[in-house]
């Protein structure tokens, strides 16, 4: 308390010296003041008030070191006193350039540079200038290795789906001539054939639409996890139906039955066509699985699309306290529907469920890349896509690019804001979806973004996702303390 004592007196007499001298002025004259045409005991008394307002935050700067909980004076705002410390010790906006207004804040160190933000409701940001250095590296680092990895990719895929897809359009023709049910739906717009996925440089996905699903009935009663059935409509005839044959007793279109006959016309087709040389039928399996020319595997799989429908299972979805995404592409990603292949279901796996064999497997699709349309999102999958099939293509093949897509889809849930997707942000976002990755290879649990109850790692083994979340840890130390990382991945 002592020592108190004598730092007040000691700032009051200090106070009062100052004070005494900016009175004085020249000799104690009441001279004008060039700048602001008043007199100098005007200023004087500015002076005196600005010193105050600094005595009192020195004041209760002191009595917080011996009592904690002692509060500010109530005549010193927080403004004020903000305003005093900044003058204390920022620089004349004079000696600055034009546009690099620096400010010190209390207790954060060297002087910090404002970061400019193109969001109008977002707050402003005090961003240290070693930390704008290695935030524009890591950019540069970013868009290097996407011009030149990610891109590389890219192109090897295009040239890979055109060989793809010409043979597999003559293999579709083949079956169409043998049953006009099965129309191809394979179709080049620009480059971009509808229904085709890349489930790795080396694996495809082509999805054929059947016609005439009007007669029946989507059921979705949540008994079969990430399925449904489709039901022959009350009061028409099974003859009304283009899938007749398919029906089962209990009025039901079987999905197993419908893959069967389409896997036998496509092995005639294979035999047939003018490629018969270079494709041939995956045995031991129900999909329908070509290998063409040794090196690629594609799975046809025979689908309705369920325009304008949305899933009972996915009507949580969006969740009302996530402002994404906007309800304009709510509206239209419900409006634009969802797909029911004839694949099998690894949810339905073990079960021994009667209806497994009727089941239709729940497919968003079209819906996932509607919403990430728009900032970077796509290049963040392209990046992802790219680090997983160099780095991530293990024994077991415990993580998929979907499974990437999936974590993608929760970090826009994380990071609502446009602007947290713009280039100076992807590199913390792929961090982001790394540690998510690892979190879930670790609990061996990952949630379909729009089916939160189907587990993606379902029949993947342990040892593969412990060995996967090991890989993943070192790839996401090395991206988190190398500023240079990406140059070796």
């Amino acid at each position: 308390m002592v020592s108190l004592i004598a730092h007040l007196v000691t700032a009051t007499e200090l106070t009062t010296i100052e004070s005494n001298a900016i009175m004085a002025g020249r000799g104690g004259a009441p001279s004008r003041s060039i700048s602001s045409g008043r007199p100098a005991h005007w200023r004087a008394r500015a002076c005196g008030a600005r010193e105050k307002e600094g005595l009192s935050w020195w004041l209760c700067r002191v009595a917080r070191q011996v009592d904690p909980r002692a509060r500010r004076p109530a005549t010193l705002s927080r403004r004020k006193t903000a305003r005093c410390v900044s003058r204390a010790h920022a620089p004349p906006a004079s000696a600055l350039p034009r546009g690099q207004r620096l400010r010190h804040v209390r207790g954060v160190g060297p002087r910090v540079q404002r970061r400019p933000c193109h969001c109008p409701h977002a707050p402003e940001m005090l961003v240290p200038p070693e930390m704008m250095a290695a935030q524009s590296k890591l950019v540069y680092q970013m868009n290097k290795y996407y011009s030149e990895r990610v891109a590389a990719r890219k192109a090897q895929i295009a040239k890979t789906i055109h060989e793809v897809c010409r043979i597999v359009q003559d293999v579709l023709k083949e079956v169409e001539l043998q049953e006009p049910r099965f129309i191809s739906s394979l179709t080049d717009y620009n480059g971009r054939f509808d229904g085709l996925e890349v489930v790795s440089p080396h694996e495809f996905e082509i999805v054929i639409y059947l016609n005439q699903m009007g007669v029946l009935n989507f059921v979705d009663d949540g008994s079969l996890p990430g399925c449904a059935v489709l039901k022959l409509s009350d009061g028409r005839k099974r003859s009304m139906s283009l899938w007749v044959e398919f029906i089962t007793a209990s009025g039901y279109l079987s999905a197993r039955k419908i893959r069967s006959r389409f896997q036998t016309l496509v092995a005639q087709a294979c035999d047939k066509c003018s490629y018969r040389d270079c494709v041939k039928m995956i045995a031991e399996t129900t999909e329908v699985k070509l290998r063409i020319r040794e090196r690629y595997i594609v799975q046809i799989t025979p689908a309705f699309k369920c325009a304008g429908l949305w899933p009972r299972s996915a009507a949580h979805w969006p969740l009302p306290a996530i402002p994404w995404p906007h309800p304009n592409i709510v509206a239209e990603v419900k409006t634009e529907g969802f797909d029911l292949l004839s694949k099998e279901c690894l949810a339905l796996q073990g079960k021994n469920s009667a209806m497994e064999g009727d089941a239709w497997v729940l497919n968003f699709f079209e819906a996932e890349n509607r919403l990430l349309q728009g900032g970077c999102r796509r290049k963040c999958l392209s990046i992802l896509k790219t680090i997983r099939d160099r780095h991530l293509d293990l024994p077991g093949n415990p993580v998929t690019g979907y499974h990437m897509k999936t974590l993608l889809l929760y970090e826009c849930e994380k990071h609502p804001r446009e602007h947290e997707w713009d280039e100076a942000a992807i590199g913390d976002r792929i961090n982001g979806i790394f540690l998510q990755l690892i979190s879930s290879l670790q609990c061996r649990r990952c949630p379909h973004y729009f089916l939160p109850h189907v587990d993606l790692f379902k029949g993947k083994s342990p040892t593969a996702l412990e060995n996967a979340a090991k890989q993943v840890w070192r790839l996401t130390r090395e991206m988190l303390t190398n500023s240079r990382a990406f140059e070796k991945l």
